[in-house]
């Protein structure tokens, strides 16, 4: 009964900061409930503009690999088209078009995609941590500090917006240090309410959010930030979040890779996103471990 008890302790203990009633409950008593960061965290890991960089990088290569299925949104807009062409001309090094064509028909998986254009790939797997369930492994490639290396998928809720529900038993509700709120849970309500916002929000052939974050093929190879455990003791963190709020100026064609969607349509303002980004250089085989209490805007 005893190590039941203490089992039961150490899950309550990795998520009670993001279980919702439980935080408003104890805002006042104790400090990290909130999200803190130290001093010398003030400034960001790295620059929103390299956010911004990074996320271009990898969507364009998506959009460019999964070109052929792009066709009803490539009508619409002929210069995207030509755009696209270039830089798949670019990317693979040759001038003529049909190689090109050729690419597209037999295009790489979206983690390949992940490896050939920053250099790794993730992917989930048992924790190497005891009784963390699952984890978040580099299996491929390098990792340089200073790098995205994941995203924190969800549904994004301003203050006072409705969550209590989905709050209930989830361990994947993530807190901004401004209080917004991200339910990154790929099951039940959670689940409903993020595939309601995204259908709501397409502007016909155009989708503004990634929905493949919630079944085990995912189009966007980043979008699995929810499952990095917190670190222990003997494994250092070696991730840290970073929030990131989408420019209005992001490529709409681009938009159906980001794996957030705001709860509510009428409210005017920047995508909150959340990136993780790496602390140190990590090695193919690590997993990734992050400290749930720091978090950088």
């Amino acid at each position: 009964e005893t190590a039941m008890f203490r089992a039961l302790r150490r899950r309550w203990d990795a998520y009670k900061y993001r279980f919702v009633p439980w935080v408003a409950l104890n805002l006042r008593r104790r400090r990290r409930t909130l999200r803190y960061v130290p001093e010398s965290s003030q400034d960001k890991i790295i620059s929103d503009k390299d956010v911004f960089e990074t996320l271009l990088k990898v969507f364009k290569a998506l959009f460019i690999n999964d070109f052929n299925r792009q066709a009803h949104i490539l009508a619409l807009i002929p210069e995207i088209k030509c755009k696209y062409l270039e830089l798949l001309t670019v990317a693979q090094k040759q001038s003529e078009v049909n190689s090109c064509d050729h690419q597209t028909q037999h295009g790489f998986s979206p983690e390949e995609v992940l490896f050939n254009t920053l250099g790794f790939a993730i992917s989930r797997d048992q924790s190497s941590l005891v009784s963390a369930g699952t984890g978040v492994f580099v299996t491929k490639g390098f990792v340089p500090k200073g790098t995205v290396v994941s995203m924190y998928p969800g549904t994004v809720y301003r203050k006072h917006e409705p969550i209590f529900f989905q709050s209930l038993g989830n361990p994947f509700i993530f807190r901004c240090i401004d209080g917004i709120l991200i339910d990154g849970n790929d099951k039940g309500l959670s689940r409903l309410v993020y595939r309601s916002c995204s259908r709501r929000d397409q502007l016909g052939p155009f989708q503004m959010s990634d929905e493949s974050w919630l079944t085990p093929t995912l189009q966007n190879p980043l979008a699995m930030g929810q499952y990095v455990n917190n670190c222990s003791h003997e494994k250092a963190a070696n991730v840290c979040y970073q929030e990131f709020d989408v420019p209005g100026y992001f490529p709409v064609e681009l938009k159906q890779y980001l794996p957030n969607i705001v709860y509510s349509h009428d409210i005017e303002s920047h995508l909150r996103c959340v990136v993780l980004i790496t602390l140190r250089d990590i090695e193919r085989g690590e997993e990734l471990l992050s400290n749930y209490y720091t978090v950088v805007n």
